[in-house]
């Protein structure tokens, strides 16, 4: 198994679990008062957005990016009317939190529409932050990648804008598999066809604030899901901690909002770089899933040979 294409998924599942016990505070100060630095995985507090969790489980951004993982193990590749059929029968006992993406989702579904016309029009970032595993499957097929980036996007966030996100971030972690370091793979992508508004704006607001503080940056640009904020956070992460995984994924979490949404993609691209060896060993060995995610790559691999 290739293994910066693994550190990618691992690393993207570290982050969010990572943030499940700040997940949504905005207030930062909150957060240096109770953990100081968020450097390891922290059971999350009653009342939050995520009561019924434990210490190294996934937020329900992460759920459901596992149960993407397992529909391309279980279909030997991506199929949305497999992936559709997952995602629903996981959410029908799901005791996790249910954000308003899912439920109008849910709610199409139970009034008849199909998987292609079924997804909410909300804008923000967590349906194009669940791309990792595709992005493993496809990782020497970018053609393939796009197509079902855009098409699991759609099945959750039918919004042009967080589709059309995805498929950024996609073709951007595919470039760093390929080589390109994560800052030089953005701004390609960038030139070879998202030169245009709101794109370049949010590229270059993110890259321009590479020497600011982060959580200054992320206050300007806003904590939230939303895909006007999110965006130039993610590219401000990416290039700022290019290198540095590890702080990375902590100054996202420290900055507060939705770090989950954010730390998806961010620990996505910067393990495709920097490997498995930049993944602190303790976020993998408190990570609840992390064998059944190493069975699911490995079931895959062995069907796509």
């Amino acid at each position: 198994m290739n293994d910066n294409a693994k550190a990618m998924v691992l690393a993207s599942f570290a982050a969010d679990a990572l943030s499940l016990g700040v997940h949504w505070i905005y207030n930062t100060n909150i957060i240096d008062k109770k953990w100081g630095r968020v450097e390891e995985y922290i059971k999350p507090e009653r009342p939050t957005y995520h009561p019924t969790k434990d210490l190294g489980e996934l937020t329900h951004y992460g759920d459901q990016t596992l149960v993407l993982l397992k529909s391309i193990a279980g279909s030997s590749g991506f199929d949305l009317n497999h992936f559709a059929n997952g995602w629903q029968k996981f959410f029908k006992s799901y005791k996790g939190y249910f954000d308003g993406a899912t439920k109008a989702t849910l709610e199409n579904f139970t009034a008849g529409k199909s998987p292609t016309d079924a997804g909410s029009d909300s804008n923000d970032l967590a349906g194009a932050a669940r791309i990792a595993p595709l992005a493993f499957c496809y990782r020497n097929d970018l053609k393939k990648l796009i197509a079902a980036t855009r098409a699991q996007t759609a099945l959750t966030h039918n919004n042009r804008t967080v589709i059309e996100t995805a498929e950024f971030f996609g073709r951007v972690v595919w470039q760093v598999l390929q080589g390109e370091a994560p800052t030089a793979a953005i701004e390609l992508t960038l030139v070879e066809g998202f030169d245009r508004e709101p794109y370049a704006k949010w590229v270059a607001d993110g890259l321009n604030s590479v020497e600011a503080d982060t959580r200054q940056a992320m206050l300007d640009f806003g904590q939230m899901c939303e895909i006007e904020a999110a965006f130039p956070c993610v590219v401000h992460l990416i290039a700022r901690y290019e290198d540095n995984l590890t702080e990375g994924l902590i100054e996202n979490a420290m900055a507060g909002g939705d770090s989950a949404g954010r730390g998806l993609i961010v620990g996505m691209i910067l393990g495709a770089h920097r490997g498995i060896d930049a993944i602190p060993r303790k976020w993998l060995s408190e990570l609840k899933s992390y064998q059944e995610i190493v069975d699911l790559m490995t079931q895959i691999d062995r069907k796509l040979d």
